[in-house]
């Protein structure tokens, strides 16, 4: 009778081997959650991306002047674009649930903060943020930016470089309350402008605007002798996002 094979022991080759498989078969979760997120979101242009903190209450006046925004550009025609969770994204999703055009959330799944807010017409999740942030990218036709912490100051950084380097159009990169984002952009001219870390012309990527329909005039006079749709060199490059 044939004695039953033991369980191999766990060795440092082993463990390693499993990791590498697990990472192989993790690029095929990325590719559906590109394909799916981009299949989902084709029909929503024109679209404004719009940021801010998730840990805004309810009755925080950053919250109501996320959904006056949002409300404003979807009864405008721009689908609007959040990250899906609570705080200024639940105010941004809300406005445009109420408006015209359509509310999208791209949630992210986390360990802690992040919950599915309730006014989304398209909800998508991701396990990654580098293909959410894709997402942003990719059907924004503006970016709207309230006050936040580090997730709304990388989703400004990703913008302001994608911009700058070319590998995403140029388009409206707008900031919400100039008091808010003051010192910021003090730093930006007398540290990063005069130790030629950037060109002073990078400082035109950026517009304050503290009030809602400005916020919507602004991106109409933007478009107003291009319109919306990107050009084939622009197309060409988001293939290389």
């Amino acid at each position: 009778m044939t004695k039953p094979k033991l369980p191999q022991p766990l060795t440092a080759e082993l463990i390693e081997k499993s990791w590498s498989a697990r990472e192989s078969w993790r690029v095929f979760g990325i590719m559906a959650e590109f394909v799916e997120g981009t299949e989902r979101l084709a029909a929503i242009q024109p679209a404004v991306s719009l940021f801010g903190s998730a840990r805004v209450p309810h009755d925080h006046p950053y919250y109501s002047l996320a959904e006056k925004i949002s409300r404003k550009l979807s009864d405008a025609g721009f689908s609007v674009i959040s990250g899906g969770g609570p705080g200024v994204m639940e105010a941004a999703n809300k406005g445009a649930f109420f408006g015209k055009s359509p509310s999208v959330g791209l949630n992210i799944q986390l360990p802690h903060e992040q919950h599915t807010n309730a006014y989304q017409d398209i909800s998508q999740t991701f396990r990654h943020f580098f293909a959410r942030k894709f997402m942003f990218v990719k059907f924004a036709t503006a970016y709207v930016v309230l006050p936040g912490g580090y997730g709304t100051l990388d989703e400004l950084m990703e913008a302001l470089t994608l911009v700058q380097t070319g590998k995403s159009r140029k388009m409206p990169i707008i900031l919400v309350n100039s008091g808010y984002w003051q010192g910021l952009l003090d730093w930006f001219r007398q540290v990063l402008v005069t130790e030629k870390m950037i060109d002073p012309e990078d400082m035109d990527l950026i517009t304050v605007i503290d009030e809602p329909d400005a916020i919507v005039e602004a991106i109409f006079k933007y478009y107003e002798t291009r319109g919306f749709e990107p050009s084939a060199a622009e197309r060409e490059a988001q293939l290389n996002l």
